[in-house]
């Protein structure tokens, strides 16, 4: 077990953890000289690459000076805190990357307070240190201060620190002195992440994670803790509940560089993939076939969010998707359950409709953009925060929320989340920008990103995290202009829409097919107003003075999939097909709406 290191990456968003794994890649020689990978490796699916973010972990393996080092890349948004649970319970050591102009940020806390309960000694990589006006050693400092606050044992606070540049492949023990290549990191790891310990006993792995081939079918992904494990071999699946299985192990895999390679026998240190295991779920234990020890299993965070999910029943259903069904939705939104932990679904009271419960915005509109992708067409009703009855009294999720941005717009954004009954925490000035930290309800948190950017110009950077349920808050004010909606199917005209500017601000461009009810813009009052864009000029041979001055038409503002599901009112939904989205009223037909309303009152 001396020949094998077992490494997680754990950062916040974009400070260059996939980059890091790529140059660790190329320098174990993992492709031919003829073969020119391209950058962001890791990031195998195309939204991961689109947002340049990492949603899924993952596992690759290099061998150098003769020992196989297992690198598991990590997500670092908290919306995906399931997937960097699991994954550090396979690792030895974490390697913690931290950008050296940003510093440690929230997410940072999030990861590492994760790696220091677990007991892992992290090596801290200060990256990034080319930019201008960066601090490496001040960074260096803030992380210990991080541990130092997270309760990091005297140990895990000697942590070595390496310095550089995963962009330009290069990293050293100073941040002064550039090399040419990234082995000093290497050199550490060998030195300063121990070898796996393996325990005495029988077989024992702990199932931390799941893949899914739509060949086989469903793969376990772990760590064996203890033992051996090979093809063939008889095994016992100690579930949650505590019932256990017999199986038969069928293939055995191990990772090498990108790929698995298919083996017979697996030692006890090392990570591995099994297929022929059935019905196993995230943390049951694949233990000894005579006499089974399951180990702890693993808790995972309970979900902050609910949306619903409902088949398509607009007039333009069916034409830009494949599967538009209810069945072809429940059985999609099943599948994914197998491999995505933190999520939940609900049946409720109608056939075609599911309440399915993420960790926030991003986790759940990740899921929505990867099914319109594959061809589905559904609609998402408003987000709603889960609200928990703990002692009598109702409470709601509160998330961690940090602002960073120019030091002139920092009292519009404090304004801004403390209508949202948000509590400031800290205000820390870094040259002209400061970083704000407040408390704030996750119900708070909905629509309020598109409305902070458009606030602060663009520049605000907003990062958060959910902290615990606390009681309920009070009202929050909602979105303050009702929505412009149509009266009639058809195509807008831009005649119609220049004579409507004056109305509030549209979502469609001139020539776009819309239909009865779809929401096409933004009100400039409070109330809804539904308006008629599909009336032509009148054409007559009486000329009128000024009639033929061009229509100047104000370009559409154009939502992005989280933008459109933050900005809905509750009566609303976002119409999410594989070229579209659009907004539109639950009620298309103004009568209903208005009938709807009178049962209301």
């Amino acid at each position: 077990m001396e020949k094998l290191r077992n490494i997680a990456i754990i950062a916040h968003v974009d400070h260059g953890k996939t980059t890091l794994v790529d140059k660790m890649l190329l320098a174990g020689k993992l492709f031919s000289d003829h073969e020119t990978p391209g950058e962001l490796i890791m990031d195998s699916n195309d939204l991961e690459r689109e947002r340049g973010i990492t949603i899924l972990s993952k596992n690759v393996s290099i061998t150098y000076k003769g020992t196989k080092i297992n690198i598991i890349d990590t997500p670092g948004h908290a919306d995906f805190g399931g997937e960097v649970e699991r994954v550090l319970n396979m690792a030895d050591g974490v390697l913690l990357l931290v950008d050296a102009f940003e510093g440690p940020m929230p997410q940072t806390r999030f990861v590492l307070q994760k790696a220091l309960e677990l007991g892992l000694r992290p090596i801290v990589v200060v990256n990034k240190v080319d930019k201008p006006n960066c601090t490496p050693e001040e960074t260096q400092e803030k992380v210990f201060d991080l541990m130092f606050n997270l309760g990091a044992t005297e140990e895990q606070l000697d942590f070595p620190t390496i310095f550089g540049s995963a962009k330009f492949g290069w990293m050293n023990t100073t941040w002064e002195e550039q090399t040419d290549n990234i082995l000093p990191l290497l050199d550490a790891i060998i030195e300063h992440v121990p070898a796996p310990v393996v325990a005495e006993g029988n077989t024992q792995l702990l199932v931390t994670s799941v893949d899914y081939s739509r060949y086989i079918g469903r793969i376990a992904i772990g760590r064996l803790s203890r033992g051996v494990l090979k093809a063939g071999q008889q095994v016992t699946l100690a579930k949650r509940d505590g019932s256990m299985e017999k199986h038969r192990v069928k293939n055995l895999y191990e990772y090498e560089g990108f790929g698995r390679l298919e083996v017979n026998e697996i030692q006890a240190g090392d990570i591995c993939a099994i297929f022929g295991v059935e019905d196993f779920d995230i943390g049951d234990t694949i233990a000894d076939a005579e006499a089974p020890e399951a180990l702890p299993t693993i808790a995972i965070d309970e979900p902050t969010l609910s949306m619903t999910f409902n088949i398509n029943d607009s007039p333009f259903f069916g034409q830009e998707g494949k599967f538009v069904t209810s069945r072809h939705l429940k059985d999609r939104l099943e599948a994914e359950l197998e491999k995505n932990l933190a999520l939940r679904i609900e049946p409720t009271e109608t056939p075609d409709c599911f309440r399915v419960f993420g960790r926030g915005v991003l986790h759940l509109s990740v899921l929505i953009e990867t099914m319109r992708r594959e061809g589905y067409e559904l609609q998402i009703g408003q987000p709603q925060v889960i609200i928990k009855e703990i002692d009598g009294q109702k409470h709601e999720p509160i998330e961690e929320l940090t602002i960073d941005l120019p030091d002139t717009v920092s009292g519009t954004a404090i304004n801004m989340v403390t209508q949202r009954k948000g509590i400031m925490l800290s205000m820390e000035p870094k040259g002209d920008r400061v970083v704000l930290e407040f408390e704030i309800p996750s119900r708070g948190l909905i629509g309020m990103r598109s409305n902070m950017l458009t606030a602060t110009a663009g520049e605000a950077i907003i990062t958060s995290r959910f902290k615990e349920f606390q009681p309920m808050k009070g009202d929050i004010p909602g979105r303050l202009n009702g929505s412009l909606i149509s009266m009639e199917q058809g195509k807008a005209i831009p005649y119609s829409i220049n004579n409507l500017q004056d109305r509030g601000r549209f979502f469609i461009e001139a020539g776009a097919e819309i239909y009865e009810g779809q929401v096409i813009g933004e009100n400039s009052r409070p109330s809804d107003l539904v308006i008629n864009v599909t009336k032509t000029k009148k054409l007559s041979n009486m000329r009128s003075s000024g009639a033929d001055d061009k229509a100047r038409i104000i370009p559409p503002r154009q939502f992005t999939l989280e933008e459109a599901l933050e900005f809905i009112q509750a009566d609303e939904f976002v119409e999410v097909t594989p070229k579209s989205i659009r907004l539109r009223k639950m009620l298309l037909r103004e009568a209903e709406r208005k009938r709807g309303k009178k049962i209301t009152v």
